[in-house]
């Protein structure tokens, strides 16, 4: 849905430049004078004169103009006469940010508005009275509002949630809230959301049983991104039709209180995708006890996630307890490391028999203990099924080629992946070229696997899982799959993108 929602708004900018292009190059056309968009009158104006833009119907103007930022969308109604009432008869799309600072403007917009409800969004950047926001939220123009983003700076995580904002359970279909402290009486509305399918808490305080209420409430919930809240110690997922749960774990500024230490997916049918959005803060165990659909999980190594269990399968401090249970739905696997540790993440591989993608994202601690013991072999009479099978493309981030151990790292996929189509590597830091002819020649070893995988080097920065995903984009096919942000030192030097290759 973002995806969509993103190309209709390119698509309303490029009709909004249209216009003001046309309006400036057509000085002797009185378009004042013409019939309102969707009339179909023609009398006065030569028919091949005529923008096609004119023949769109009001209803679709409407519904374009929605889409544009609050400024740009009220700015239409200075083109010409015909386009006064668009805007306020239009879905409305009001959004107080950084570029429309004035909130006093708020109850103007409001009572002037007569078309429907389609977005709110507000981010107080000073104080505001709790009569203010309930104002605002109780306007009849917001009446059966679609998608609600309230964000507060200026109490962090101190300020009470208005309850007006829950009058609009039964039409939302996207809600996030930022910087807020949920009332624990809110878990004695008992709030139904039918239509409700995005849900964003970050920087949040927020009870268990106050969450559980929210979720128990969300029938139609497809994707939960929850982010740096406090309150929670234990969380979990039971879901009818939850499809992608992205978390992240860390407490802002170093805050103390209830940090989540558990995450339990207990009863989630139609879960695919399963994001961490950090690569540090408190340790969380993982446990997956039902996700039969569940294709897309990003992973931190022992540091941040000390316990991951699957089914019968537990993996402690990145070490095997068991792994009896096999995940055969898994097909794309990040990993964040501290180093190399091609033994925990072998262990990994063994749960999901099927995957095809593998991503390892390493962070080198300040501690950094300069290498990692890698002495793996591959043991053919133990076969990992993914390796001979299915995995086709490995990616390394943050590769540091110039110790050892990064280096066996990367031969061991070259050397025992059967399938091997692409390796890519990118470094965290800018190379000269004769640097990368000595590293590939490292990993161009005559008893390769796969003979004509692909492998490619370049240059770059220090990438996480931070630079990661929208959890609420589900037509992103592999959220992992991001184009390097480049090496500034190329640019610099105007190499562009070098990238070497085997």
């Amino acid at each position: 849905m973002a995806s969509r929602l993103l190309l209709l708004r390119r698509r309303a900018r490029r009709l909004l430049r249209l216009l003001r292009h046309r309006l400036q190059a057509s000085k002797k056309r009185r378009i004042d004078d013409q019939d309102p968009p969707g009339s179909g009158s023609c009398d006065h104006v030569d028919v091949g004169s005529v923008d096609h833009i004119t023949r769109v119907p009001d209803a679709v103007l409407g519904s374009i103009v929605s889409l544009l930022p609050t400024k740009e969308g009220a700015r239409t109604q200075v083109l010409s006469r015909r386009w006064r009432p668009i805007w306020r008869s239009a879905p409305l799309n009001l959004a107080l940010d950084c570029e429309l600072k004035n909130q006093d403007s708020i109850p103007k917009i409001l009572s002037e508005h007569t078309g429907p409800a389609r977005r709110f969004s507000v981010r107080l950047f000073t104080d505001c009275s709790g009569d203010e926001i309930d104002g605002w939220l109780s306007s009849q123009s917001l009446d059966n509002l679609q998608e609600l983003e309230l964000t507060c700076m200026f109490w962090l995580g101190r300020r009470p949630l208005s309850l007006s904002a829950f009058r609009f359970s039964p039409t939302l279909r996207v809600a996030k809230f930022h910087g807020f402290h949920f009332p624990n009486s809110i878990a004695q509305l008992s709030l139904k959301f039918p239509c409700l399918e995005q849900l964003t808490l970050k920087k949040v305080i927020i009870s268990e049983d106050v969450l559980q209420s929210l979720l128990s409430g969300c029938s139609a919930l497809e994707s939960l991104e929850l982010k740096e809240n406090r309150g929670i110690a234990r969380l979990c997922i039971s879901s009818q039709t939850l499809r992608s749960l992205g978390f992240f774990v860390d407490w802002w500024n170093g805050g103390t209180g209830i940090f989540l230490q558990e995450l339990v997916i207990e009863d989630a049918p139609c879960l695919e995708r399963l994001l961490p959005l950090n690569s540090t803060g408190s340790k969380v165990v993982i446990r997956i006890i039902c996700a039969p659909k569940l294709e897309i999980f990003g992973m931190l190594l022992s540091e941040v996630i000390p316990e991951f269990q699957l089914g019968s399968s537990i993996i402690q401090e990145g070490v095997a307890v068991s792994l009896t249970t096999k995940m055969h739905t898994m097909r794309v696997l990040a990993l964040s490391s501290t180093g190399p540790n091609l033994d925990a993440v072998v262990n990994f591989l063994k749960c999901f028999p099927c995957l095809e993608k593998l991503y390892v994202i390493f962070r080198l601690p300040s501690d950094d203990p300069g290498e990692y013991m890698n002495a793996r072999k591959y043991d053919p009479l133990d076969p990992i099924e993914c390796l001979e099978l299915h995995l086709k493309k490995v990616v390394l981030k943050n590769y540091v080629g110039s110790k050892s151990s990064y280096v066996d790292f990367a031969r061991f996929f070259v050397l025992n992946t059967k399938g091997l189509e692409e390796m890519k590597i990118t470094l965290p830091y800018h190379r000269q070229h004769g640097w990368f002819a000595h590293q590939l020649s490292l990993l161009r070893v005559t008893s390769r696997a796969s003979p004509d995988a692909r492998i490619e080097m370049r240059c770059g920065t220090s990438d996480d899982f931070t630079h990661n995903r929208d959890t609420h984009d589900l037509s992103m096919d592999d959220p992992f799959d991001l184009p390097s942000s480049g090496c500034s030192t190329c640019e610099e030097k105007g190499l562009g993108d070098a990238i070497y290759q085997i």
